[in-house]
């Protein structure tokens, strides 16, 4: 007999909505979540989602949260004021949502930046919207955004540290938001998540710290450790294999894949703990060896993705060699 039990708000929202961000987490700290968000319905903080140079990985991978759902993230916990991929808005109306948050929450919205940032030629080779008929760049909203806002989140590898986009030659120079600040003396905290695409998780679970107790700790790139803290290859379930000296020579082996090109050990990030798709499976589970996305270096210091580090730096340098001396 199934009995039907009514559940309070509270309840709903911890075993609907956070039991799968509380996968590593302490059940303090998940219920610190539950009330965190709670206390945000009330008054919630005016979110900025801007992109840059990216092809949007990032937020389909926010959109693919499971636990919490991107309805309840969206609904409940913040106020997405501007999100190019989800508002309904276009146009000049969808940037006046940028300039409202300018005039309005100075110092008060969180910005969230996906996407590396074209500096060449003044930043022209990313443009979005437009005043008194003159094209605003995604360099400029960047710089402006970035000092009025109460934090800033480079989310992916292409926003935190260039990524793809600035991979070599970078011919529209691309550049991470933590150069962009740097160069433009805006000192605005700013949290890296980096990962193409970076898990939900560390998403969320950045954003519902910063609502709850101010920024996390962040390692020495700006990572949160929560997410970043721990070295993939000391985690990863073949590590025995690597300590055996077992390793792979074709992919589907159930061996270390070092030799196949794995970047494991190059990489901070808890990806073997939390796991992809609600839980499913991540990149070495399914027999792939991992391509250090979550690293600074990515994708020119970690490719070709399927050598060795040692091969992979050598051709690095090769490559090098030849763009300077042709």
């Amino acid at each position: 007999m199934v009995v039907a039990t009514e559940l309070s708000r509270r309840d709903f929202l911890k075993l609907c909505g956070l039991t799968g961000l509380g996968l590593g987490l302490s059940q303090s700290f998940l219920d610190e979540i539950v009330q965190a968000l709670e206390e945000a319905v009330a008054g919630r903080p005016p979110v900025i989602w801007f992109q840059g140079a990216s092809d949007a990985g990032c937020s389909i991978s926010l959109l693919n949260t499971v636990h919490p759902s991107i309805a309840e993230v969206l609904l409940e916990l913040i106020s997405c004021n501007f999100h190019p991929n989800i508002m309904a808005a276009a146009g000049d109306l969808a940037v006046s949502v940028l300039e409202e948050a300018l005039e309005r929450y100075p110092g008060e919205f969180i910005l969230v930046v996906e996407g590396a940032i074209p500096t060449a030629n003044r930043g022209i080779y990313c443009v979005v919207g437009e005043r008194e008929g003159a094209p605003v760049t995604a360099l400029e909203w960047i710089k402006e955004l970035g000092a009025n806002s109460k934090a800033t989140l480079a989310v992916g590898t292409c926003a935190a540290y260039g990524g793809i986009p600035a991979a070599n030659p970078n011919p529209t120079g691309c550049k991470g938001v933590g150069e962009v600040f740097r160069e433009s003396g805006i000192d605005t905290p700013l949290i890296n998540l980096p990962g193409c695409p970076p898990h939900p998780d560390w998403i969320v679970g950045t954003i519902f710290h910063v609502l709850k107790y101010g920024l996390p700790e962040l390692d020495w790139l700006g990572r949160p450790k929560l997410f970043y803290g721990k070295l993939l290859h000391d985690i990863c379930p073949r590590r025995s294999y690597y300590d055996n000296l077992e390793f792979a020579t074709e992919f589907g082996e159930e061996k270390c894949l070092f030799m196949l090109g794995c970047k494991g050990p190059m990489s901070y990030s808890d990806c073997p703990i939390r796991l992809w798709n609600g839980g499913v499976n991540w990149c070495i589970g399914s027999g792939a060896p991992c391509i250090g996305c979550v690293s600074p270096e990515f994708p020119d210091g970690t490719s070709p993705f399927f050598y060795t580090m040692q091969e992979a730096a050598q051709v690095a340098v090769d490559i090098k060699e030849v763009n300077v001396h042709g």
